[in-house]
């Protein structure tokens, strides 16, 4: 398949391993890459030099094109800036912040931008601001989420509607199948992240795969509305969450609740009683950890025997 999105990355298939906080370093985005999809590293929960160490294994271990994964709240995002442009990165996927601010930047050192919205006006605002493509993240995306609530097949066509850039789709894309789905509604690409949580070179702690292994259908939840939404696994620390919503706890109580380092205790460290486990929907469906090679050739075959079942049925 060659459509723009192959194109402006380079890679064989339109597939895109998500850059997700404490699962995505090196190990998954070359294999990914190598694969035929676009690997990227989550930098979001690396300190500038575990990133540029992670970008220098990165290169070592694929000659293909990999990203790095830049959310923009981070606190010291110059540091990171300055390691992706100082190590030659070629590909930034922008979350969680104005993309004005860095694109510019990005783009004037070579760099091709990609920035992550959950609804029309930011993906406005994205294409005003110079970025390549788009990633339309539905609903049921694991980890941060849109206030909006606005469910992938419902986000995509309105956002193919609001810009001319290409459109990659997220949220509750995990097979071949969805991701035909997600083709068929105009998307150019796929961006999967939960599937390849449950990959043998994801960095997720094995505690966390194995309680995503058990998950069913409603075992996910958005939470955290009134600070930042956030699709987690239901677990002790999010019963006391709901616990403290329900009785109306203010931010300020929330933000105690929820302390520092939570997501690294649950899924980086395996704590997954006390933890914060983000994962999407599609976690009460996923049965299985495979080396992330076998992933991508799955989704591709799965993608290309729903299409022939789909030809069939032409009206």
């Amino acid at each position: 398949m060659q459509n723009r999105i192959t194109k402006l990355f380079n890679i064989r298939y339109p597939i895109i391993q998500a850059g997700m906080i404490w699962c995505s370093g090196w190990q998954l985005a070359s294999e990914v890459s190598n694969a035929g999809g676009l690997g990227i590293i989550g930098a979001g929960s690396m300190y500038p030099d575990i990133l540029k160490e992670h970008i220098k294994k990165c290169k070592l271990a694929t000659s293909l094109p990999f990203a790095v994964n830049l959310p923009l709240l981070y606190p010291d995002i110059h540091l990171h800036i300055n390691t992706i442009i100082e190590e030659g990165v070629k590909i930034v996927f922008t979350s969680a912040g104005n993309p004005t601010i860095y694109t510019p930047l990005l783009k004037e050192n070579g760099i091709t931008v990609v920035h992550v919205v959950s609804n029309e006006k930011f993906a406005k605002k994205a294409e005003a601001s110079g970025v390549d493509a788009i990633v339309g993240e539905g609903f049921e995306a694991g980890g941060h989420n849109g206030r909006e609530e606005t469910t992938t097949l419902c986000l995509i066509p309105q956002l193919l509607n609001a810009v001319q850039i290409p459109v990659i789709a997220a949220g509750g894309i995990g097979s071949g199948r969805t991701m035909l789905a997600a083709l068929s509604l105009g998307a150019e690409g796929v961006q999967i992240g939960s599937r390849f949580v449950l990959s043998e070179e994801s960095s997720a702690h094995q505690n966390f795969k194995d309680i995503i292994l058990l998950s069913t259908d409603g075992s996910t939840e958005l939470s955290l509305k009134q600070l930042t939404p956030v699709r987690l696994l239901k677990n002790g620390f999010f019963n006391q969450v709901k616990q403290a919503e329900d009785l109306c706890a203010t931010k300020e109580e929330l933000k105690a609740l929820l302390g520092r380092g939570r997501a690294k205790r649950g899924m980086f460290e395996g704590d997954v009683n006390e933890g914060e486990l983000e994962i999407g929907q599609i976690s009460g469906y996923l049965k299985s950890i495979k080396p992330a090679k076998e992933i991508i050739n799955e989704i591709v075959n799965d993608y290309n025997s729903a299409l022939n079942e789909l030809n069939q049925q032409r009206l």
